[in-house]
């Protein structure tokens, strides 16, 4: 099973945490065009021709970036205070007891970066930023400080609005578009690295669409621009001064891999922050996972692409509209899932109530299904716990699955079978592990280990489709049987 990366938010933190963008600022000479070959016109040319005038562009857009102080009373661990006062204010040791304990209370200090949505004072940043903070401050590029409210916050998307106290006419940040931004383009970010204040950064845009698993919305820009701590939630400028993303994230164990939010996410749900001060998403109820090449051949797609649904929840709009395990989530009214990943994002840009359109693919043929979303509610801490997990009683009798496959079985408790051991190197090796309960092979629902070995030693050359419960939820598995 592939190995996650481990990607960091600069949350708050006893000491403060934010991030930077940055790279070298000489830029490489462009190539000369191939000889009688037309030069394909930019899609949005840049502003400043020639090499990027980067202290242009940072003069015209720095007074719009600020600084953030976000204050927290933490209770440090209690500590033993072992004397009383006397009569005069004196301390003399307590008599007759043991120390008494007394509360400490330490004010920390996070530090991050925003930047002027409007002319009335309501700043973006990240919502980490200033999460459980008693105390915000901000400071403009001028040196001005205003004491500022939290006014809308959503955790999923790690975004946050801002409103200060008292500002008028402040410098707006143009707000330009992420999805209109290509891979290569150069970006410049301007942030609080280490408390430092204004500082200018400046790379190149690697890749967009990005997953690094810091959430369910994961739609990251990578840029190989320096990230330092303190410059969370300050905003990627293109060349045309506009902010195209919200640095949030980085990669530490990679050098020059740095995650900035798109700013169309902001755009989507900032009417929403303003106005409640929340978020309300739409909601299907199912788990999905991802569609590997393997996956892809068993369930007859041409290439891997959609959401592969693996439960769906009892009474849940998802299973109102008649949505299966083992569907395949192929678009949602028209919006096409090219990933797993993308099917929460694309569904949470409905409201609670909306009617959509799911087009998806089961055994082998497309059909469209209507559903009606349910509301997102706020994150809850699920039971993962499989009451398979673990059999009581005598170790059961290991079954030895043939054609290779590598599989020792047994029955497993409440039906099914239960992987005992896979056989290192084996086709099943990183697909099934001890534990998992195989309960069905090919669509085809097997109710104990004797069942399981049939049918996957009648199964076909190929792919084998292989429906497991592992951990609480249902997955797919797809072993290519030579």
């Amino acid at each position: 099973m592939p190995q996650a990366i481990r990607v960091f938010p600069y949350a708050i933190a006893p000491v403060l945490l934010s991030m930077s963008l940055g790279c070298q600022p000489a830029q490489a000479a462009a190539p000369p065009p191939t000889q009688g070959a037309q030069a394909a016109p930019f899609a949005s040319p840049p502003v400043l021709s020639g090499t990027p005038d980067v202290a242009t562009l940072v003069a015209k857009v720095n007074p719009s970036v600020v600084n953030i102080i976000a204050v927290h009373d933490v209770k440090a661990r209690k500590i033993p205070f072992p004397f009383e006062s006397d009569a005069f204010g004196g301390a003399v040791p307590q008599q007759g007891r043991g120390p008494r304990e007394r509360d400490s209370t330490i004010r920390q200090r996070a530090l991050g970066t925003g930047f002027v949505l409007d002319a009335s004072g309501h700043i973006a940043t990240n919502a980490h930023v200033v999460e459980d903070a008693n105390r915000v401050r901000v400071r403009l590029a001028d040196e001005r400080e205003f004491d500022a409210k939290v006014v809308g916050r959503d955790t999923r998307s790690d975004l946050a609005v801002l409103e200060l106290q008292g500002a008028k006419e402040l410098p707006v940040a143009s707000l330009g578009s992420s999805g209109a931004l290509r891979v290569g383009e150069y970006v410049v970010a301007i942030g609080n690295p280490f408390g430092l204040g204004h500082t200018v950064t400046m790379g190149i845009v690697s890749a967009k669409g990005r997953s690094i698993g810091a959430g369910p919305y994961d739609d990251f820009i990578q840029t190989d621009a320096s990230i330092n701590p303190g410059n969370s939630g300050g905003p990627l400028f293109n060349l045309q001064g506009q902010v195209v993303g919200i640095n949030t994230a980085i990669n530490p164990q990679g050098k020059g891999i740095g995650f900035a939010i798109p700013i169309d996410a902001l755009k989507e749900v900032l009417p929403q922050l303003l106005s409640s001060g929340r978020v309300a998403r739409g909601r299907l109820g199912v788990s999905i996972q991802r569609i590997d090449p393997t996956l892809a051949k068993a369930l007859g797609l041409d290439r891997p692409k959609g959401a592969l649904v693996g439960d769906v929840e009892p009474g849940g709009p998802a299973e109102k509209a008649g949505l299966r395990s083992g569907d395949v989530i192929l678009d949602v009214d028209k919006d096409e899932v090219d990933d797993a990943h993308e099917l929460p994002r694309v569904v949470a840009r409905h409201a609670p109530g909306a009617h959509v359109s799911l087009k998806v693919l089961r055994n082998k043929s497309t059909q469209t299904l209507d559903a009606t979303l349910d509301t997102l509610k706020d994150e809850a801490v699920s039971d993962a716990s499989d009451s398979d997990s673990s059999a009581a009683g005598a170790p059961a009798k290991n079954n030895v699955a043939p054609g290779g496959y590598g599989l020792a079985l047994s029955d497993a408790p409440g039906g099914g079978t239960r992987v005992q051991r896979v056989q290192p190197g084996a086709p099943a090796d990183e697909l099934l592990a001890p534990g998992d309960v195989i309960v069905e092979v090919n669509r085809q629902p097997v109710a104990n280990a004797t069942e399981a070995i049939k049918a996957l030693q009648g199964a076909p050359k190929g792919s084998v489709l292989i429906k497991v419960r592992r951990e609480g939820t249902t997955q797919y598995v797809a072993i290519d049987r030579k």
